[in-house]
């Protein structure tokens, strides 16, 4: 049986944490910035884990379970 292929789109948008978590980067920080609050921009610069009912879909696409 041949090896399971990488999503490499995927890959490029997630990070795994020490413990084995998918930390991924917030959406809505690319355009319309000028509508936003200060407040609002500054909570999406910081990365989220994904959610526990999407992670093991992302996980077998990055080959790893």
């Amino acid at each position: 049986m041949p090896k399971m292929k990488t999503n490499k789109s995927i890959a490029s948008r997630f990070k795994f944490t020490a413990t084995g978590k998918l930390k991924r980067s917030c959406a809505g920080k690319r355009h319309l910035l000028t509508k936003k609050s200060s407040k609002r921009k500054r909570q999406l610069r910081k990365p989220s884990l994904v959610h526990p009912s999407l992670e093991k879909m992302y996980k077998r696409a990055l080959g790893v379970a």
